[in-house]
Formats: C-alpha cells, structure tokens, sequence
C-alpha cells in the first residue's frame, strides 16, 4: 500500500523515472501540478560526497536568497545590554538572556533561528540537548553568533537561510514558495547552488556534488540535470 496520496501519485505518474529537468522546466512542474491547498514551500536537496563521520568534512553555513523565503522568520536573540536593545528594535520576537534561557530550557522552541552575542554562549551553550537536536543552537559560522544582533535579525528576517549537512551526507533546505514566479524560485535556488559549492570543506576530493533535487512540501522530487548544480 502506498503510504502517499492519490493525488501524489498522479502527479508523479507524470514523471518519467530517473529523468533529469532543466531547472525552470522543474520549477514550471511543481507550480503546474501543486497537491496542497496551502501555498507549498519549495525545496531543494543535495547528496554530498563526504564522509559524514569526519568533522572535516562537515558542510555547515548560510545563504541569502535574493527573494527571500516568503516566509516570516521568527528570530530569538540572546543578549543583554545595547546588543539586547538592538535586536528588539530590529524585529527579534523574543531577546534576554536567563530569562530566554530558562525559557528555552523549559522546552520552549517556538521560532526558527537562535542568535546569541559571544558573551551570552557561554551560558546558552547549556542548551545544547534542546537546540542541537533542532538546528537551532547559534554559530559562528553561519553568524548567529555575533554581537552585531540587529544585522543578524535583518538579515534572517530578509531571507538568510542556514544550512547543515545530516548525518548521511545531504543538505536539505527551503527556498521560497509555490507562489512565488519561475524567475524568483530560480534565482534563489541558483543563489542555494553557489552557496553550497563555496562551502566545500578542502579535505573533500572528487566529487563533491553527486545530485540535486527541487520538491515542495507536498510534491514529488525532480533530478536536475548536472549542469544545473556541477561546479
């Protein structure tokens, strides 16, 4: 029995097996064939030729999607002082310090980035097994650590999205919505592609991306072709 939806079935039943698609000719797809009545995230995943077990090769960071997300980005801050006064004025819907943190260590995970100033981490570090787990604990790398919070708010909130490799070596991350225009989804998921490239770690050799992939919440993956997301 299939676990996926007669209308899932049919949209894929349109597909040819293994085929590839041009970028825009996939997006054009998934708008042409939407399965849910909500406006569908788009998506877009990558299978990496690293060796997940090695900290050095771990692919972690951040892109800007010119478009944004479509999406409003519930950002938390974690600091006190100026750099608390700052992160308020610039959208944070929460900012503190052992207030947020008991808060958060109650369970509480109701947003979709964490920033935190350095001096802060040294106590939000205590929430590693509640924000780890999520993605959600700050870093430096993908600058949600920084005492710079009003430019990390804007720019999360303008469509910075993280991204993080699993534990089998594939990255996974949204890049806009189903409403948005063919154009718009892929100069975004161009600005994804070059994103992940440029964080190839220099102790990975050969192939780095070994396929990419575009879906929506609801709907079926389209294979790109190579010259779509080879570097």
């Amino acid at each position: 029995m299939s676990r996926h939806g007669k209308k899932y079935r049919s949209v894929s039943a349109k597909l040819q097996a293994r085929a590839e698609h041009e970028l825009e000719a996939a997006l054009t797809f998934l708008k042409e064939n939407q399965i849910a009545k909500f406006d569908e995230t788009a998506e877009i995943a990558f299978k990496l030729g690293v060796d997940p077990t090695k900290s050095d090769q771990a692919v972690r960071g951040t892109v800007a999607l010119p478009h944004g997300t479509g999406k409003d980005v519930r950002v938390i801050v974690f600091a006190s002082g100026p750099a608390a006064d700052a992160a308020k004025e610039a959208g944070a819907i929460e900012v503190g310090f052992e207030e947020l943190i008991a808060k958060v260590q109650g369970g509480w995970t109701d947003f979709d980035i964490a920033v935190a100033t350095p001096e802060a981490m040294k106590e939000v570090r205590k929430l590693g097994k509640v924000l780890g787990p999520r993605g959600l604990m700050p870093n430096p790398k993908t600058g949600t650590v920084t005492d710079d919070t009003a430019s990390a708010v804007n720019q999360f909130k303008a469509g910075r999205v993280e991204f993080k490799m699993d534990r089998h070596g594939n990255v996974m991350l949204p890049f806009g919505k189903l409403s948005f225009s063919v154009e718009a989804l892929a100069e975004n998921a161009r600005a994804v592609v070059h994103a992940i490239q440029a964080a190839k770690p220099s102790a990975v050799k050969g192939i780095f991306v070994k396929n990419c992939t575009v879906t929506s919440s609801m709907g079926p993956g389209l294979r790109l072709v190579a010259r779509e997301w080879a570097a």
